[in-house]
């Protein structure tokens, strides 16, 4: 029987929604910490590295042995930089990541790497790829590396959290991966190569921001999303694809009535159209959160992108 001063029983109150914990990790075993570790470098975006062919492709040196073989160190000098800054990133937001829906799964969130067998490895990658810069492609390779190392640490620690600066270091590093390409053959970097890449890159990082913003609430983990607006990424990506076609034309058409003996080049303009715009509609469809994802599973920008590369080697290798 309750007493005078016991409060009326009443309906419980509702449960608050809980942030979602992360996932059991599994019994430790030597090859499940292996798979973690390949999981955890990221694979996948090791995509992003075949940036450094774009110099040496332009102009047309992947045909000399030499050099296709140095251009193939570099990329393989990044895949493994490149794989030591996530680990270490995953290793900074481990507690941010296990609040997202789809990071939570990633090995060092969801427990199946240990946060300290992260960082060492990740130490240790980064290590090796200084040591192997110079040794493919020398003090240039080296340079630019350090330089994509040191946008990738300021970006980790303070750039991510700034607005607008975080999408212009996120860039910073495509065109690093692609200036590696050129520096290590010795490819003369032209205004024309950078202005492209630099708008190329600008597009994609804006279309991953805008993704990840017309995304659920819940998988909204970065501080800088919640000072963006839809709007405002929509007018900057627009902003930058057109100045992105401009260039491209004007690079395209400036060299198909010289050194083309046929206008491979100029044709080119097509397909790169083509992949604009259908970039744009799979951002708009609130697809291009993972560029690398994209960039593996849609076949229509996959004809486009190698259309575009038949046509730009054929202008570099013939004219």
């Amino acid at each position: 029987m309750a007493r005078p001063s016991d409060p009326p029983p009443g309906p419980l109150p509702p449960a608050g929604p809980e942030a979602p914990s992360p996932p059991a990790a599994p019994p430790w075993t030597v090859t499940g910490r292996a798979r973690a570790l390949l999981r955890a470098s990221r694979p996948k975006q090791w995509l992003k590295n075949l940036l450094v062919f774009a110099a040496p492709g332009a102009a047309g040196q992947l045909g000399d042995p030499d050099a296709l073989g140095r251009t193939a160190a570099v990329f393989v000098v990044f895949c493994i930089a490149a794989s030591g800054t996530y680990l270490l990133n995953d290793v900074r937001d481990v507690d941010r990541d296990r609040e997202h829906e789809r990071k939570r799964h990633r090995p060092v969130a969801a427990g199946a790497l240990p946060v300290g067998w992260a960082a060492a490895a990740g130490v240790l990658l980064i290590a090796a790829a200084l040591a192997a810069a110079i040794a493919a492609g020398g003090r240039p390779v080296l340079a630019v590396l350090t330089a994509y190392l040191v946008l990738t640490g300021a970006y980790t620690a303070v750039l991510k959290s700034v607005t607008v600066c975080d999408i212009i270091a996120v860039a910073g590093c495509h065109v690093l991966r692609a200036l590696a390409g050129a520096v290590a053959i010795g490819v003369p970097v032209t205004s024309w190569f950078l202005i492209v890449v630099s708008l190329a890159a600008l597009l994609v990082v804006t279309g991953k921001r805008e993704a990840e913003l017309r995304g659920p609430a819940g998988t909204r983990t970065r501080a800088t999303l919640a000072r963006y607006t839809v709007s405002y990424l929509t007018q900057v990506r627009t902003m930058v694809s057109g100045a992105l076609i401009v260039t491209f034309c004007l690079w395209a058409l400036d060299g198909s009535g010289t050194g083309d003996p046929l206008p491979f080049r100029a044709a080119s303009i097509v397909p790169f159209i083509a992949c604009v715009l259908r970039y744009h509609m799979l951002v708009d469809r609130g697809i291009g959160e993972e560029p690398e994802e994209i960039a593996l599973r849609d076949r229509g920008l996959q004809l486009g992108v190698l259309s575009l590369l038949i046509l730009v080697g054929l202008g570099a290798h013939l004219g």
